[in-house]
């Protein structure tokens, strides 16, 4: 069995006993939303969630997204994360390494860095009376790309300022 199938195996055991222990039904709509979630990687709103299960012509309404969403979290199953803008992006959480997220503050894209050395297996050890299941930091900055149009754009900015300094000048003399 490859590791995506076990995967994938022990995230619908996982979600099956949070469902049977909390007394919610086991629908097929709610079991297509987890496979989908765990045969991705990446970042995920429930727009681009929406239209890739329609893409994929399974019919479920924004209303259960929503509520399985809303399920998934409450067991553990997915992360929600808020980048910046008012929009929720959310991730798988199981089989997910850990890692930084690079948030440009000027464009709003986010990139993820792998941090295998935020924590050391000693330190784990240190934090007592709690288990460590996933952990990610947020960094905020500007990329390369923002940071370059914004030297463009003051480039700009200072050509146009010594042009017109240049244009009055004459016009003080006479």
């Amino acid at each position: 069995m490859d590791a995506n199938l076990k995967l994938k195996n022990r995230v619908n055991e996982e979600f099956t006993e949070y469902l049977t222990t909390h007394k919610h039904r086991k629908t097929p709509e709610r079991f297509a939303i987890l496979d989908y979630i765990y045969s991705t990687k990446g970042h995920f709103d429930i727009d681009s969630l929406y239209k890739s299960m329609v893409e994929m012509n399974f019919r479920v309404s924004r209303a259960t997204l929503y509520n399985t969403i809303d399920l998934l979290l409450d067991c553990g199953l997915v992360v929600k994360h808020q980048f910046g803008g008012n929009v929720s992006t959310y991730e798988r959480s199981y089989g997910n390494e850990n890692h930084n997220h690079l948030i440009c503050t000027s464009c709003g894209e986010v990139w993820e860095m792998k941090n295998d050395d935020l924590l050391t297996p000693a330190q784990l050890k240190k934090i007592r009376r709690f288990t460590v299941n996933y952990y990610s930091m947020y960094i905020y900055g500007v990329c390369s790309k923002c940071a370059h149009a914004k030297r463009m754009e003051l480039r700009r900015l200072e050509r146009e300022e010594s042009k017109e300094k240049v244009a009055a000048e004459p016009k003080k003399r006479r």
